[in-house]
């Protein structure tokens, strides 16, 4: 490891005695918070796991629901029905804190069925598929906002690891090195004072 080009004196010492003392606590502190997050992180991605199956379950529910209608009014009837369905769904973007970071939030106001298609040449398949596919848009809304959450938490454990990366192969072991080396130099400057404080001391005896 390099060493910092600095002047090995007390002072330096004493200042880059603090420094490392900072930079140890830094490491320790930055180290707990990716752990912690990566936990948080591990926690989302289970919970992905858990929607997309009931996302997978849903979407399977609705298009056996359309083939059903399909099947039981014809395509062309069912077609006709769809262009007079229209629900407005308000969706709301907030941001929310998790453990400190600011994270996307969705909120998504789902609506019931309702009439909006005469009863001729209509059954309760039609029903039946609409409220299906109704119930996939909070899950999907769900499933994109845990999304984004799991990718600003996975960019937040890169960017700390960098900086414990850092602390741990760079500064810590440069600072140790350099105050080694400011404190092998003191003590050798000691020791050349003291010897030749020995000799003038020898000299003034002998005269």
């Amino acid at each position: 490891m390099a060493k910092q080009n600095i002047p090995p004196t007390k002072s330096n010492f004493l200042k880059l005695k603090q420094t490392s003392s900072i930079a140890q606590e830094g490491y320790q502190l930055l180290d707990q918070k990716r752990e912690i997050l990566v936990m948080e992180l591990m926690s989302y991605l289970e919970r992905i796991k858990a929607v997309e199956k009931e996302l997978y379950h849903l979407f399977h529910l609705a298009y056996q629901s359309l083939k059903k209608t399909f099947c039981s009014i014809g395509h062309e009837e069912a077609t006709k029905r769809v262009r007079f369905i229209n629900y407005d769904y308000p969706v709301r973007k907030r941001m929310t804190k998790i453990l400190g970071i600011q994270m996307p939030s969705i909120e998504v106001d789902t609506k019931k069925i309702s009439l909006q298609y005469s009863f001729l040449n209509t059954n309760a398949t039609v029903d039946e598929t609409t409220s299906c596919f109704l119930n996939l848009i909070g899950i999907i809304c769900e499933m994109a906002e845990m999304r984004a959450i799991v990718w600003r938490l996975s960019q937040e454990v890169k960017k700390i690891q960098r900086r414990v990366n850092a602390l741990e192969k760079i500064v810590i072991p440069n600072t140790e090195e350099t105050l080694k080396y400011i404190e092998d130099t003191l003590e050798e400057r000691e020791r050349e004072a003291l010897f030749i404080s020995k000799m003038l001391k020898a000299k003034l005896e002998n005269t």
